[in-house]
């Protein structure tokens, strides 16, 4: 009997030859879509990590904080795994992620402890926002961009970008449901047309949470690119919103 040809079609549906084709394009051809998108396939991995952690926490520790220990330690995974050894990355990651949140949670100071994980990350939006010049052409025009900036980042959060299991609602009243479903939507349909590199970091940054300097490890970028890449985005987002 003559063996039935295999299409292109079932070979990119096949779930194992789909990811062994990733591992090929990430690890052999340094393609950074394809490693971010193995990162996103795996963070559910990483979470669930994490939140056994948790649970087993014997101090005051963010969740946030555990799931940056994580996020690392996928990255790390992502960058020693060898795919031709047959091993299943799952299998491969879980006790290295394990052992970067134990590490991680052995490290923190108290202080650090204190200091929520969410604080930090609008700590470094703010940053990379940057102060005002010191004689803009039109200073209130300046604080008002930074206000709206400001302000972006808060919805981003807050609609459904990133969600966590113990924050507060953030649904709109009654009243402000039109505006909000008016503004969300703006948003969601700018963020599509934002440069891959930025839609990258805005993506990272406020739908899985990562830090800035996990973005740059998981991009191949400087801390200091993606901390530009942020900024030009939410300018963009700004600026674009402005005219809708």
């Amino acid at each position: 009997m003559k063996p039935t040809r295999e299409t292109g079609l079932e070979i990119v549906t096949d779930p194992v030859r789909a990811e062994a084709s990733l591992w090929r394009r990430a690890r052999f051809e340094d393609d950074g879509r394809s490693r971010e998108t193995l990162f996103n396939r795996y963070v559910v991995l990483a979470r669930s990590v994490a939140a056994r952690h948790f649970g087993w926490r014997r101090r005051a520790i963010d969740r946030g904080d555990i799931e940056q220990f994580a996020y690392e330690g996928l990255l790390q995974a992502l960058d020693r795994y060898d795919p031709l050894l047959g091993v299943p990355f799952g299998a491969y990651a879980r006790p290295r992620i394990a052992g970067n949140v134990a590490d991680g949670m052995r490290r923190m100071t108290d202080l650090d402890a204190q200091l929520g994980q969410r604080q930090r990350l609008r700590q470094e939006r703010m940053r990379s926002l940057g102060p005002i010049e010191a004689a803009p052409a039109d200073p209130l025009a300046a604080l008002a961009d930074l206000a709206v900036d400001l302000a972006l980042g808060l919805m981003l959060e807050g609609t459904g970008m990133v969600e966590d299991a113990t924050s507060v609602d953030r649904r709109p009243t009654p009243y402000e449901g039109l505006a909000w479903r008016q503004t969300q939507a703006a948003i969601a349909a700018e963020l599509e047309r934002l440069p891959d590199s930025e839609g990258a970091v805005i993506r990272q940054h406020y739908h899985t949470g990562l830090s800035f300097a996990h973005i740059a490890d998981l991009l191949r970028l400087t801390r200091g690119r993606v901390s530009q890449l942020h900024k030009s985005a939410i300018d963009r987002l700004r600026r674009r919103l402005r005219h809708h």
